[in-house]
Protein backbone atom coordinates (compact mmCIF):
# COMPACT_ATOMS: atom_id res chain seq x y z
CA UNK A 1 0.00 0.00 0.00
CA UNK A 2 1.21 3.72 -1.07
CA UNK A 3 0.19 6.56 1.21
CA UNK A 4 0.48 10.34 0.37
CA UNK A 5 -0.50 13.81 0.67
CA UNK A 6 -1.76 14.32 -2.92
CA UNK A 7 -2.24 11.71 -5.21
CA UNK A 8 -2.75 13.02 -9.08
CA UNK A 9 -4.12 10.78 -11.46
CA UNK A 10 -3.24 11.09 -14.82
CA UNK A 11 0.14 12.68 -16.01
CA UNK A 12 -0.76 14.72 -19.15
CA UNK A 13 -0.34 18.75 -18.40
CA UNK A 14 -2.46 18.93 -16.30
CA UNK A 15 -1.47 16.57 -14.06
CA UNK A 16 2.40 17.14 -14.43
CA UNK A 17 1.50 20.67 -13.60
CA UNK A 18 -0.88 20.24 -10.57
CA UNK A 19 1.78 17.56 -9.08
CA UNK A 20 4.44 20.02 -9.50
CA UNK A 21 2.94 22.61 -7.95
CA UNK A 22 2.04 20.51 -5.01
CA UNK A 23 5.34 19.02 -4.53
CA UNK A 24 7.29 22.17 -4.51
CA UNK A 25 4.64 23.57 -1.74
CA UNK A 26 5.73 20.28 0.51
CA UNK A 27 3.47 17.78 -0.06
CA UNK A 28 4.29 14.23 -0.65
CA UNK A 29 3.14 13.81 -4.24
CA UNK A 30 2.31 10.32 -6.47
CA UNK A 31 1.46 10.74 -9.87
CA UNK A 32 -0.48 7.68 -11.57
CA UNK A 33 -0.22 6.82 -15.70
CA UNK A 34 -1.72 3.73 -17.22
CA UNK A 35 0.87 4.61 -20.34
CA UNK A 36 3.55 7.59 -20.11
CA UNK A 37 3.31 11.02 -18.78
CA UNK A 38 2.73 13.47 -21.00
CA UNK A 39 -1.22 12.41 -22.65
CA UNK A 40 -2.06 13.90 -25.58
CA UNK A 41 1.15 15.69 -25.98
CA UNK A 42 2.64 12.77 -27.27
CA UNK A 43 0.57 12.55 -30.60
CA UNK A 44 0.85 16.10 -31.18
CA UNK A 45 4.00 16.90 -33.75
CA UNK A 46 4.85 20.12 -32.85
CA UNK A 47 3.55 23.17 -30.82
CA UNK A 48 4.66 26.57 -31.27
CA UNK A 49 2.40 27.98 -29.20
CA UNK A 50 2.82 27.47 -25.97
CA UNK A 51 3.97 30.45 -24.26
CA UNK A 52 7.57 30.96 -23.61
CA UNK A 53 8.47 27.67 -25.64
CA UNK A 54 9.96 27.45 -29.13
CA UNK A 55 8.13 25.68 -31.58
CA UNK A 56 9.15 21.67 -30.37
CA UNK A 57 8.17 18.61 -30.65
CA UNK A 58 4.93 17.38 -28.02
CA UNK A 59 7.11 14.61 -26.87
CA UNK A 60 9.86 16.94 -26.20
CA UNK A 61 7.56 19.39 -23.88
CA UNK A 62 6.20 16.22 -22.17
CA UNK A 63 9.71 15.42 -21.56
CA UNK A 64 9.76 19.15 -20.03
CA UNK A 65 6.93 18.95 -17.57
CA UNK A 66 7.99 15.47 -16.36
CA UNK A 67 11.36 16.05 -15.66
CA UNK A 68 10.39 19.49 -13.71
CA UNK A 69 7.95 17.48 -11.69
CA UNK A 70 10.16 14.61 -10.57
CA UNK A 71 12.72 17.00 -9.56
CA UNK A 72 10.24 19.09 -7.60
CA UNK A 73 10.16 15.82 -5.98
CA UNK A 74 7.46 14.24 -7.34
CA UNK A 75 7.19 10.29 -7.19
CA UNK A 76 5.74 8.70 -11.00
CA UNK A 77 4.15 4.98 -11.10
CA UNK A 78 2.55 3.65 -14.24
CA UNK A 79 -0.35 2.10 -12.60
CA UNK A 80 -3.71 2.39 -13.91
CA UNK A 81 -6.49 3.60 -11.35
CA UNK A 82 -9.27 1.27 -11.15
CA UNK A 83 -11.86 2.92 -8.43
CA UNK A 84 -12.02 5.17 -6.03
CA UNK A 85 -13.51 5.50 -2.68
CA UNK A 86 -13.29 7.94 0.70
CA UNK A 87 -13.45 6.84 4.41
CA UNK A 88 -13.26 9.21 6.92
CA UNK A 89 -11.40 11.68 4.84
CA UNK A 90 -9.23 9.63 3.62
CA UNK A 91 -9.27 8.88 -0.34
CA UNK A 92 -8.26 4.91 -1.71
CA UNK A 93 -7.61 4.38 -4.57
CA UNK A 94 -7.27 0.99 -6.23
CA UNK A 95 -4.94 0.69 -8.76
CA UNK A 96 -3.25 -1.55 -11.42
CA UNK A 97 -0.29 -1.62 -8.97
CA UNK A 98 -0.60 -0.58 -5.08
CA UNK A 99 -3.62 0.34 -3.85
CA UNK A 100 -3.31 4.19 -2.48
CA UNK A 101 -4.18 6.33 0.74
CA UNK A 102 -4.30 9.89 0.00
CA UNK A 103 -5.38 12.57 1.96
CA UNK A 104 -6.36 14.76 -1.43
CA UNK A 105 -6.63 13.59 -4.91
CA UNK A 106 -6.17 15.61 -8.17
CA UNK A 107 -8.08 13.99 -11.17
CA UNK A 108 -6.58 14.67 -14.49
CA UNK A 109 -6.99 11.82 -17.02
CA UNK A 110 -7.86 14.04 -19.73
CA UNK A 111 -10.08 12.99 -22.17
CA UNK A 112 -9.81 11.03 -25.59
CA UNK A 113 -10.46 12.34 -29.11
CA UNK A 114 -13.58 10.54 -30.58
CA UNK A 115 -12.03 8.26 -33.88
CA UNK A 116 -13.71 7.86 -36.81
CA UNK A 117 -11.88 4.05 -37.02
CA UNK A 118 -11.35 4.42 -40.83
CA UNK A 119 -8.34 3.20 -42.36
CA UNK A 120 -5.26 5.02 -42.48
CA UNK A 121 -6.17 6.91 -39.55
CA UNK A 122 -4.05 5.72 -36.86
CA UNK A 123 -1.25 5.38 -39.29
CA UNK A 124 -1.19 9.15 -39.73
CA UNK A 125 -2.13 10.51 -36.17
CA UNK A 126 0.17 13.45 -36.07
CA UNK A 127 1.09 13.26 -40.08
CA UNK A 128 -1.53 15.02 -41.10
CA UNK A 129 -4.57 13.46 -38.93
CA UNK A 130 -5.26 15.86 -36.51
CA UNK A 131 -7.88 16.78 -33.25
CA UNK A 132 -6.89 20.16 -33.23
CA UNK A 133 -7.29 22.54 -35.03
CA UNK A 134 -5.14 25.57 -33.77
CA UNK A 135 -2.06 23.27 -32.72
CA UNK A 136 -1.84 22.36 -36.15
CA UNK A 137 -3.81 24.24 -38.63
CA UNK A 138 -0.52 26.47 -38.95
CA UNK A 139 1.72 24.10 -40.04
CA UNK A 140 -0.96 23.20 -43.36
CA UNK A 141 -1.27 27.31 -44.67
CA UNK A 142 -1.53 27.29 -47.99
CA UNK A 143 -2.32 23.71 -48.22
CA UNK A 144 -5.99 21.42 -48.93
CA UNK A 145 -7.25 20.35 -45.80
CA UNK A 146 -9.81 17.70 -44.90
CA UNK A 147 -12.22 18.55 -41.58
CA UNK A 148 -14.69 15.72 -40.66
CA UNK A 149 -17.84 16.64 -38.63
CA UNK A 150 -21.02 18.82 -38.03
CA UNK A 151 -21.04 20.03 -34.64
CA UNK A 152 -20.12 23.73 -33.10
CA UNK A 153 -16.73 22.57 -33.19
CA UNK A 154 -16.10 21.31 -36.48
CA UNK A 155 -17.84 24.10 -38.29
CA UNK A 156 -15.40 26.37 -36.04
CA UNK A 157 -12.55 25.22 -37.02
CA UNK A 158 -13.64 24.91 -40.01
CA UNK A 159 -14.04 28.69 -40.22
CA UNK A 160 -10.40 29.14 -38.94
CA UNK A 161 -8.62 26.41 -41.06
CA UNK A 162 -10.17 28.45 -44.08
CA UNK A 163 -8.74 31.33 -43.25
CA UNK A 164 -5.04 28.96 -43.53
CA UNK A 165 -5.53 26.40 -45.90
CA UNK A 166 -5.84 26.79 -49.68
CA UNK A 167 -9.26 24.61 -49.68
CA UNK A 168 -11.34 22.99 -46.97
CA UNK A 169 -13.14 20.25 -48.09
CA UNK A 170 -15.88 19.67 -44.71
CA UNK A 171 -17.45 16.30 -44.99
CA UNK A 172 -20.12 15.19 -42.58
CA UNK A 173 -22.06 12.13 -42.35
CA UNK A 174 -25.16 13.71 -42.54
CA UNK A 175 -27.01 16.07 -45.02
CA UNK A 176 -27.55 18.71 -42.73
CA UNK A 177 -25.27 20.19 -40.09
CA UNK A 178 -26.07 20.21 -36.18
CA UNK A 179 -24.00 23.35 -35.86
CA UNK A 180 -25.70 26.78 -34.77
CA UNK A 181 -27.75 28.17 -37.31
CA UNK A 182 -25.08 31.52 -37.16
CA UNK A 183 -21.86 28.94 -37.64
CA UNK A 184 -23.76 27.20 -40.81
CA UNK A 185 -23.96 31.09 -41.80
CA UNK A 186 -20.64 31.77 -41.87
CA UNK A 187 -18.94 28.76 -43.02
CA UNK A 188 -21.29 29.26 -46.39
CA UNK A 189 -19.80 32.49 -46.44
CA UNK A 190 -16.48 30.76 -47.06
CA UNK A 191 -15.22 30.77 -50.72
CA UNK A 192 -12.93 28.49 -50.70
CA UNK A 193 -14.67 25.61 -48.27
CA UNK A 194 -16.54 22.71 -50.64
CA UNK A 195 -18.66 20.32 -48.73
CA UNK A 196 -19.23 16.52 -48.98
CA UNK A 197 -22.23 15.88 -47.22
CA UNK A 198 -23.94 12.56 -46.61
CA UNK A 199 -20.61 10.91 -46.62
CA UNK A 200 -17.83 9.55 -44.88
CA UNK A 201 -13.91 8.92 -45.26
CA UNK A 202 -13.47 5.49 -45.54
CA UNK A 203 -10.02 5.83 -46.21
CA UNK A 204 -6.96 8.14 -45.64
CA UNK A 205 -3.64 7.62 -47.71
CA UNK A 206 -0.83 8.73 -47.51
CA UNK A 207 3.27 8.26 -48.83
CA UNK A 208 4.06 6.67 -44.99
CA UNK A 209 5.03 10.50 -43.98
CA UNK A 210 2.04 12.23 -44.84
CA UNK A 211 -1.77 12.37 -45.99
CA UNK A 212 -2.05 12.75 -49.71
CA UNK A 213 -5.89 11.94 -50.57
CA UNK A 214 -8.60 10.96 -48.53
CA UNK A 215 -11.39 7.90 -50.15
CA UNK A 216 -15.18 8.97 -49.25
CA UNK A 217 -18.03 6.41 -48.81
CA UNK A 218 -18.97 6.60 -52.29
CA UNK A 219 -15.91 6.03 -53.72
CA UNK A 220 -14.38 9.21 -54.89
CA UNK A 221 -10.81 9.82 -53.92
CA UNK A 222 -10.05 13.97 -53.32
CA UNK A 223 -6.71 15.47 -52.59
CA UNK A 224 -5.64 16.33 -49.08
CA UNK A 225 -2.63 17.31 -47.05
CA UNK A 226 -4.38 16.90 -43.54
CA UNK A 227 -7.61 15.70 -42.10
CA UNK A 228 -8.84 17.05 -38.87
CA UNK A 229 -11.50 15.32 -37.21
CA UNK A 230 -13.69 16.64 -34.79
CA UNK A 231 -16.33 14.06 -34.11
CA UNK A 232 -16.19 14.45 -30.03
CA UNK A 233 -14.22 13.83 -27.05
CA UNK A 234 -14.40 10.88 -24.62
CA UNK A 235 -14.12 12.03 -21.09
CA UNK A 236 -11.48 9.60 -19.16
CA UNK A 237 -14.54 9.41 -16.37
CA UNK A 238 -15.39 6.07 -15.54
CA UNK A 239 -14.11 5.53 -12.43
CA UNK A 240 -15.92 8.36 -11.00
CA UNK A 241 -19.45 7.51 -11.94
CA UNK A 242 -21.67 7.23 -9.28
CA UNK A 243 -19.04 9.09 -7.18
CA UNK A 244 -18.62 12.75 -8.29
CA UNK A 245 -20.59 14.77 -10.28
CA UNK A 246 -20.38 14.71 -13.91
CA UNK A 247 -22.15 16.16 -16.78
CA UNK A 248 -22.00 13.87 -20.09
CA UNK A 249 -19.24 12.30 -18.76
CA UNK A 250 -17.08 15.54 -17.61
CA UNK A 251 -16.08 16.25 -14.00
CA UNK A 252 -17.76 19.25 -12.98
CA UNK A 253 -15.80 21.81 -10.98
CA UNK A 254 -16.01 25.27 -9.81
CA UNK A 255 -12.97 27.54 -10.64
CA UNK A 256 -11.10 26.16 -7.97
CA UNK A 257 -11.07 23.04 -9.73
CA UNK A 258 -13.28 21.28 -6.77
CA UNK A 259 -15.47 18.96 -7.33
CA UNK A 260 -19.07 17.75 -5.95
CA UNK A 261 -16.74 15.38 -3.56
CA UNK A 262 -14.64 17.60 -1.00
CA UNK A 263 -11.13 17.25 -1.59
CA UNK A 264 -11.40 15.89 -4.88
CA UNK A 265 -10.48 18.10 -7.39
CA UNK A 266 -10.08 17.92 -11.22
CA UNK A 267 -8.33 19.40 -14.48
CA UNK A 268 -7.62 19.51 -17.72
CA UNK A 269 -9.64 17.88 -20.31
CA UNK A 270 -11.40 15.73 -17.94
CA UNK A 271 -13.69 18.43 -16.74
CA UNK A 272 -16.22 20.58 -18.01
CA UNK A 273 -14.28 23.61 -19.91
CA UNK A 274 -14.60 25.74 -22.88
CA UNK A 275 -11.10 25.18 -24.05
CA UNK A 276 -8.82 22.36 -24.50
CA UNK A 277 -5.05 23.48 -24.65
CA UNK A 278 -1.73 22.55 -23.18
CA UNK A 279 -1.65 25.98 -21.53
CA UNK A 280 -5.57 25.93 -19.94
CA UNK A 281 -4.81 22.30 -18.88
CA UNK A 282 -1.76 23.06 -17.10
CA UNK A 283 -3.44 26.78 -15.33
CA UNK A 284 -6.37 24.18 -14.28
CA UNK A 285 -3.29 21.92 -12.34
CA UNK A 286 -1.36 25.09 -10.78
CA UNK A 287 -5.15 25.98 -9.37
CA UNK A 288 -5.78 22.60 -8.70
CA UNK A 289 -2.80 21.58 -6.59
CA UNK A 290 -3.69 25.45 -4.60
CA UNK A 291 -7.26 24.18 -3.52
CA UNK A 292 -5.79 20.96 -2.84
CA UNK A 293 -3.55 22.41 -0.10
CA UNK A 294 -6.38 24.41 1.15
CA UNK A 295 -8.45 21.45 1.78
CA UNK A 296 -5.91 19.42 3.18
CA UNK A 297 -5.03 22.80 5.68
CA UNK A 298 -8.43 22.79 6.45
CA UNK A 299 -8.60 19.18 8.17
Amino acid sequence: MAECDILVIGCGPAGLSAAGYAARAGYSVLALDALAPGGQLLYIDEIENYPGTEKTSGYALAESFEKQAVDFGVRIEYWEALSIRKENNIFIVKTSGEEVRAKSVIYAAGARHRHLGCAGEEEYQGKGVSYCATCDGPFFKGRRIAVVGGGDTALTDAIYLSKLGSEVILIHRRNEFRAQKVLQDRIRERKNVRFELGKTITSINGNGKGVESITLSDGSTIGADAVFIFVGVIPNSEILEGFAELDKGFVVTDSMMRTSVPGLFAAGDVRTTPFRQVVTASGDGAIAAHGADEYIQSL
